[in-house]
């Protein structure tokens, strides 16, 4: 079975209408900064960036 470990699960929010739209994990020993990325927003109804909360 595996273990946690330092994988974490957060939120991603739209930087225009500032909803929570995604969640992913990422390992926290790996990537230690905030995660931006370029994703659909279905309230926008368009790309744009979206950036890692808790």
């Amino acid at each position: 079975m595996a273990k946690a470990g330092n994988r974490i699960i957060f939120s991603l929010e739209c930087k225009v209408c500032k909803r929570r739209n995604y969640s992913t994990t990422k390992n926290k020993r790996t990537n230690p900064e905030k995660v931006k990325l370029k994703k659909y927003c279905a309230f926008c109804r368009r790309h744009t960036e979206h950036k890692e909360t808790k």
